[in-house]
């Protein structure tokens, strides 16, 4: 487990107290916090005062209750201690920074496993409980192949294509590439489910990938939990691949939060009387992008990404907010300027069919800028991955892929097979 300090402070202690009253309640959880201004305000507050905010019942007699709160906080810090799971708080630099740019983040994630896979590249796979042999093959060989070049696979842990995507991610014979895979539990972070998942879990975690909730321990899988999931699912990923579902799938629900984040859905085609495909062919007619090719999905995430750096490069004007952007640690070029997102993402495809030949003959004409030049000094001809640019430049994903980009749209670097080199 990545080594992160367990020791609670005040202030975490009371928005563990606030998730546990509330139930892990978003809206109540938010309703607190725009009332009372801080987490241990509101948990100092009288129960006349929650009553007032018009919360559940159920919540305002938690709150009653502070020595069964206590408990709780102090069940948690021990399996902390013991390093049973680890816990991300939304304030810290190691929380995901896509996920507050949803529009409901978690106040805090409980994991198991490697949470720096959080912080990379990450594309979600997602589909059918009971997929086709067909579908079970491409989703495996889907998530190996993008594993391979560098991106994290993201999922739901659920049976079907939910454990093929994250099978095909851990089935690489190269350890520089395992564990390149994060499960997203409907469950508490303690709580296997589906219990002959046993095995996929332990794998996930052994061999470096990460499995994150947002509920407390001990929270068994609910029919309004699993909705949650996906939205995670589709908040952490740059875009979503849907590899076979039918028309009433949870599965859609995941493309259609993918969407409304302004990022790309990716769908399989399949035969006509294929049922269990249904889905994947409602969601090509109402958009998404048909794929056959794991190869075409890198290329349009990398497309909408050169895009939108090179938009936002073009709004600060000079070299100096070009830099800055590039040194907030919470930016993520795949999810700024989500109000706009639309519109960039059109124009992001129209950039794409720019041929090759036009962006390198303006490579002789444009130096270097030196914001720039530690990265392109770390690439050669031969080609590295993301993990190993990562490692070389000790830059945050979000940093490096921004960089890369605008290399890319310099004509200086070629990206292929997730693996960037120099021109």
């Amino acid at each position: 487990m990545t080594a992160v300090s367990s020791l609670l402070t005040d202030d975490q202690r009371a928005v563990l107290a606030l998730w546990f009253e509330v139930n892990a309640s978003l809206s109540a959880y938010h309703k607190l916090l725009t009332s009372f201004g801080h987490a241990r305000l509101a948990w100092q507050a009288k129960v006349d005062a929650w009553r007032q905010l018009g919360l559940h019942h159920t919540h305002l007699k938690r709150h009653e209750q502070p020595e069964q709160t206590q408990a709780n906080i102090d069940s948690i810090q021990q399996a902390l201690t013991e390093g049973r799971y680890g816990l991300l708080f939304a304030d810290q630099p190691d929380y995901p920074a896509q996920l507050l740019e949803i529009y409901d983040p978690p106040p805090l994630l409980f994991y198991r496993g490697n949470s720096m896979r959080l912080q990379q590249a990450q594309i979600a796979i997602v589909g059918s409980r009971k997929p086709t042999a067909h579908a079970q093959k491409t989703t495996y060989d889907m998530a190996q192949y993008l594993a391979q070049a560098g991106y994290i696979v993201t999922s739901g842990l659920a049976m079907g294509v939910d454990k093929r995507a994250h099978s095909g991610a851990l089935a690489q014979a190269d350890s520089a590439y395992q564990g390149r895979t994060v499960g997203v539990m409907g469950t508490g972070i303690d709580v296997n489910y589906p219990n002959h998942h046993d095995q996929l879990f332990a794998h996930i975690v052994e061999q470096g990938g990460c499995i994150i909730s947002e509920l407390l321990p001990h929270t068994q899988p609910h029919k309004h939990t699993f909705p949650r999931r996906n939205r995670l699912v589709a908040g952490l990923s740059l875009a979503t691949i849907v590899t076979e579902a039918a028309v009433q799938s949870g599965s859609l629900i995941t493309a259609r939060l993918t969407s409304e984040q302004g990022k790309q859905v990716f769908a399989i085609p399949s035969h006509i009387d294929n049922n269990n495909a249904e889905g994947c062919h409602h969601l090509i007619r109402e958009g998404a992008t048909l794929v056959y090719h794991p190869q075409q999905v890198i290329e349009d995430v990398n497309s909408q990404l050169a895009y939108t750096a090179y938009s936002h490069n073009s709004v600060s004007g000079t070299d100096a907010s070009i830099s800055g952007s590039h040194n907030n640690s919470h930016s993520n070029p795949a999810d700024n300027n989500q109000s706009s997102q639309s519109t960039e993402t059109r124009q992001a495809a129209a950039t794409s069919q720019l041929p090759p030949s036009h962006i390198k003959s303006q490579r002789s004409a444009i130096d270097i800028p030196e914001h720039l030049k530690a990265v392109y000094e770390q690439l050669d001809w031969h080609g590295q991955d993301l993990d190993a640019l990562i490692t070389a430049t000790k830059l945050s994903a979000p940093q490096l892929i921004g960089q890369l980009m605008e290399l890319e749209l310099l004509g200086a670097i070629n990206v292929q097979g997730g693996r960037y080199s120099r021109i």
